[in-house]
């Protein structure tokens, strides 16, 4: 039998986390030619700087019609690229691929005993797309979209909807995402986190750690609470 999970409750952002935001972009792969990384990294990083801002601003503005606000985006910037594009990215992105690794990683928590959400910023039909179409739907208790509170990550009362929905503590919740920022937001509430460092990239909120970090979700099941 499975070793017992070290918490009760794991959560997930899904963005970057167990859902590859760049697979989009190379779907269509040579039709965007030498623009095709460039373009794909300015999209995320616009997505994310308009849902601050609008957060910020009291603006709200869902994260379907973000992510397309940050496309036309993109196109202005990125002029060479082919417009008639769009249709078949907004399509890429509401289908992304898993992570590898993410599927076998549930599964483990799941035989473990662990319950497991997603707490994303993406809306409920984004997140039920993508879940579905990766086949990771059976493992999940609950997916959080924070398109109720007409707010965006990283305002404590997004990360508060996942303590509320399995009636515990910050504390007793294990929290992986791949962004720094999602990382210092959720530990400031008080959740344990993991921070998925895809990309290798140095701590940027210093006063505000993860309690560890992985390459991916590999071995994330094998996490003990006392391990550095």
């Amino acid at each position: 039998m499975p070793a017992q999970a070290v918490f009760p409750v794991y959560v997930f952002d899904a963005y970057g986390t167990l859902f590859d935001v760049h697979s989009a972009v190379r779907r269509v792969g040579e039709r965007l030619g030498p623009s095709l990384q460039p373009f794909s990294d300015l999209w995320r990083a616009r997505q994310l700087e308009y849902s601050w801002i609008r957060t910020m601003s009291g603006r709200y503005r869902d994260f379907w019609h973000i992510t397309e606000d940050a496309l036309d985006y993109c196109f202005q910037r990125f002029p060479e690229a082919d417009r008639a594009l769009k249709p078949a990215l907004l399509d890429a992105y509401a289908t992304l691929d898993a992570f590898p690794e993410a599927k076998a990683e549930l599964e483990a928590l799941k035989a473990a005993g662990a319950k497991l959400a997603i707490l994303s910023n993406g809306t409920p039909a984004m997140l039920e797309k993508a879940v579905t179409r990766a086949g990771l739907a059976p493992q999940f208790d609950a997916i959080l979209s924070v398109d109720g509170l007409s707010r965006f990550k990283t305002v404590p009362a997004t990360y508060e909807l996942a303590t509320s929905r399995f009636g515990c503590t910050p504390g007793q919740i294990s929290f992986q995402s791949s962004n720094g920022w999602d990382i210092a937001g959720a530990t400031a509430f008080g959740f344990r986190c993991v921070w998925i460092n895809r990309q290798g990239l140095p701590l940027e909120y210093r006063d505000l750690p993860p309690r560890h970090v992985l390459p991916s979700l590999t071995g994330l099941s094998a996490l003990r609470e006392g391990e550095a």
